[in-house]
Parts: C-alpha cells; sequence; structure tokens
C-alpha cells in the first residue's frame, strides 16, 4: 500500500492481494535501475557485521498486503545466503501506526517473533481484533501466554522508544514510499509497485544482493 492509501477507510476496505503482476516480457527482462529499483542517493549505515548484507522488509501489520505477502517472505527468508542478514522494519506513515510498531519491538525483544509474528496478521486480518491502541495489544499479548507485567515493561521501555526512532530514520532514509517493500545493502529499495508484483520484488531483492556482494 502506498502512504496515500493509508486511511482508515482504506484499511477496512482493501483487499489482501499483492499488487499486480507485470507483463511476461517486463517480467523476462532483468531488473532495471530506475524502474524495477532505486539506488539511493546516499548510503544508509547498516547494522551488520563486515562482509554481511543486510536487507530490510518494511510492512505494517495492518496492511492487508504485508499479511499477503507474510507467507512469501518468510519462505524466502529461510532460503537466504549465509551472508545476508534479514530484518523487519514496522513503518510508521501516521502517529497511531506507533503501537503496532511498539508491539513489534516488544515481542522482538522477548523473543517472541518467531512463534508471534503471523499470529498479529491472523489477528488483524481474519479475526478482525483491532489492534490499534496500547491496551489492546496489552491484552492481546496476555491472551498468548506473555506475562503482562513483563509485556507492558518492555512495550514501554526506553529499548524500545529508541527502536522506534531507529525506524523511523531507516523508513526515511530509504525514501518507503509503500508497504511491503525492501531495502537492500543500505544502497537500494524495491517494491511491488516498481517490480510489477511483491513476488518479482523478492527476485529484484535477489539480484541487488548479488551486486552489493560485488560492491554495486
Amino acid at each position: 500500500m502506498k502512504r496515500r492509501e493509508f486511511s482508515i477507510a482504506a484499511v477496512a476496505v482493501a483487499a489482501p492481494v499483492l499488487v499486480g503482476v507485470s507483463p511476461a516480457s517486463a517480467q523476462a527482462a532483468g531488473p532495471m535501475e530506475g524502474k524495477d529499483y532505486h539506488v539511493l542517493g546516499k548510503r544508509v549505515p547498516m547494522d551488520v557485521a563486515a562482509g554481511k548484507i543486510e536487507v530490510i522488509e518494511f510492512f505494517w501489520y495492518s496492511c492487508p498486503h504485508c499479511n499477503a505477502f507474510e507467507p512469501a517472505f518468510e519462505a524466502w527468508m529461510k532460503a537466504v545466503p549465509k551472508d545476508v542478514v534479514v530484518r523487519r522494519v514496522p513503518v510508521s506513515f501516521r502517529d497511531d501506526f506507533a503501537p503496532q510498531q511498539r508491539l513489534f519491538y516488544s515481542l522482538e525483544a522477548l523473543g517472541k517473533v518467531e512463534e508471534l509474528h503471523r499470529k498479529v496478521f491472523q489477528a488483524v486480518h481474519v479475526e478482525r481484533q483491532a489492534l490499534t491502541s496500547d491496551d489492546a495489544i496489552i491484552a492481546w499479548a496476555v491472551k498468548q501466554g506473555l506475562d503482562k507485567a513483563k509485556f507492558t515493561e518492555v512495550f514501554r521501555s526506553f529499548t524500545v522508544a529508541s527502536k522506534l526512532r531507529r525506524a523511523a530514520q531507516l523508513q526515511d532514509a530509504f525514501k518507503v514510499e509503500g508497504v511491503p517493500s525492501m531495502g537492500i545493502a543500505g544502497r537500494y529499495y524495491t517494491d511491488g509497485s516498481m517490480a510489477g508484483s511483491m513476488e518479482r520484488a523478492l527476485k529484484v531483492t535477489d539480484y541487488l544482493v548479488v551486486e552489493a556482494r560485488k560492491g554495486g
């Protein structure tokens, strides 16, 4: 979803489908700079060791396209080469995105992303739970078996607040235009609108990982 689509009405009626597939001829062609991906004017410092390539998925739990993309992204993430470090960054196109950002970073701090990340999407898009406020999110976390006091402490911690600030910096530095989208090696950006679909965006990402490995 693009920034301009992030209104309450759009979230309520948007269908959980990916961006349409581009024509077969475009699919067959190699990725093109300026069409399938952008090269950032300024490199973004990455939080990985030397010799590693960081790939970021920008997402939002309430985005239907992110929900639809998650199974494919999970499968892709499990198959990346050993020199690729993948992480997720929740975006904040509006101030009211912040509770769900805190939810993700709290799950991350507690080592619960693998167990509960997909369950958040399930709660929002299938069960239609309104996980948009601090109280609703804390109540949901307790229902998942998390200790209320511990989760609340992490949820409202300085560490999680710092993660939100870093997420905003990355969102701005990569010039994120919508979600889901990908930032590669602190140098490249692609999304479903550019690549033609999120499935092809992953192929573009694979191509850009190779370019980054070459020093491109």
